[in-house]
């Protein structure tokens, strides 16, 4: 862990971590009159007469919006859009390192759903997608809904859809190695904030049907009149097919697999020896998890995930997000939907090869092959599930959204080592 002091001096020397420059040099007269004016106007006639061509002649199809209100702020809290901007600027800066994208963080001063949902819609014509980021839930999944309905470019929920994708990639490994199916297993996911409601659609579109999801009032049911929302509804609707009342400690007993998307120290030792053999445990909870690699191990564990790099098989959403909006831009997608994360989640769980094994069920992004290995394959897969299912703007081949991802990240790994902030 680096020292608060480097840290802070790190951001203030630097003002941030992000800057915009030209892609091209407008220093003679014929560069000035080609990209600016007279020149640009011909740019302008053409997308007004065809606002697809905004695609073509500008960066939008590079270029998307990270919007936040700074309510759900990492593990902070509701701490304001200013002192959002540093976590903002840094999603940024991996966007470009990670997916090659152009990401332009904007921490709006308003809470109002109604209001930030028009904010996204007056921003729109100028991007390729958007990125909704730490915002509370369940108004965060309002946003993202009605965004998705009303919007013919992509918006993604990292905190939901990119928790989702990585959690189900090493669940997909996990059953490998365990020798066990996702429609025949028990499942339990305790947590229904933006992670939890994320894997659970996630476990509904891979088919899982033993499904119990808890919050803090205990098992979720229908009929249940405590601390339930229309997406909670949902949940109800869906998992809990013999209609258990209860608790965690009860329900856990005879599980194949339980995920925590939730708080510190939730999960213990008995629990996990309460649950079937060969049990799958994730607890995702951050910085500290529901349970600890090494307890759950020792309380016989067959495959521990959590959120912490210093251990073993580390679900972390930089796995996920870069490849996803790098796919959904060279596609022209319209939507973001769970049949179309699962083909991503697909993808990285095959990542990891050969390699596979209870303490690497999942790739990490710890070099620039890997980086490159991840997001081109993530892409790839996204844009040709897209193209076939009618929801892409662009016809695409997989092969040129692999070879594209390859050399927009390349463009910016090879000025990396030159770049002024670099500690």
């Amino acid at each position: 862990m680096v020292a608060r002091d480097e840290v802070l001096n790190a951001h203030a020397v630097h003002k941030g971590k992000i800057e915009i420059i030209p892609k091209v040099v407008a220093a003679t007269k014929d560069e000035l009159s080609t990209f600016y004016t007279p020149g640009v106007a011909l740019v302008s006639e053409e997308i007004k007469n065809d606002k697809l061509k905004s695609y073509t002649y500008t960066n939008r199809q590079n270029t998307i919006a990270i919007v936040s209100d700074g309510t759900r702020i990492l593990g902070l809290g509701n701490i304001g859009p200013e002192a959002g901007m540093p976590v903002m600027e840094g999603k940024a800066l991996l966007f470009k390192r990670l997916g090659g994208i152009d990401a332009i963080p904007l921490c709006i001063g308003t809470t109002d759903e109604e209001e930030i949902i028009k904010f996204v819609k007056y921003l729109a014509p100028s991007v390729g997608g958007i990125n909704i980021e730490d915002i509370e839930s369940p108004k965060s999944f309002r946003i993202v809904n009605r965004l998705s309905e009303s919007l013919d470019i992509p918006v993604l929920h990292d905190d939901q859809h990119g928790t989702a994708v990585v959690a189900a990639a090493a669940l997909l490994n996990s059953l490998k190695l365990a020798g066990k199916k996702v429609n025949e297993v028990k499942i339990v996911l305790n947590g229904a904030g933006s992670a939890g409601f994320g894997i659970f659609n996630m476990l509904r579109q891979m088919g899982a049907k033993n499904l119990y999801v808890l919050d803090r009032e205990g098992i979720i049911y229908k009929g249940r009149k405590e601390r339930m929302n229309e997406f909670k509804e949902i949940i109800a609707n869906n998992s809990n097919p013999d209609m258990q009342q209860g608790t965690l400690e009860s329900v856990v007993k005879g599980a194949d697999v339980l995920i925590g998307a939730s708080e510190a120290n939730r999960f213990t030792k008995d629990m996990i020896r309460s649950m079937n053999d060969k049990a799958i445990v994730f607890a995702l909870a951050n910085p500290t998890p529901e349970i600890s690699y090494e307890e759950a191990k020792e309380a016989g564990a067959f495959i521990v995930a959590t959120g912490r790099s210093d251990k073993p098989n580390q679900v972390n959403n930089i796995l996920a997000f870069p490849g996803i909006m790098r796919g959904l831009l060279d596609a022209g997608a319209k939507r973001v939907d769970y049949e179309l994360l699962l083909s991503a989640a697909v993808a990285l769980a095959k990542t990891v090869g050969k390699e596979l094994s209870p303490d690497f069920i999942l790739p990490s992004v710890s070099d620039k092959k890997s980086i490159i290995k991840i997001a081109s394959k993530m892409a790839a897969a996204v844009a040709e599930n897209a193209t076939a299912r009618g929801i892409a703007k662009f016809d695409v081949s997989p092969e040129s959204v692999k070879e594209n991802t390859k050399q927009t990240i390349k463009r910016y790994l090879k000025i990396e080592g030159k770049v002024v902030g670099k500690i």
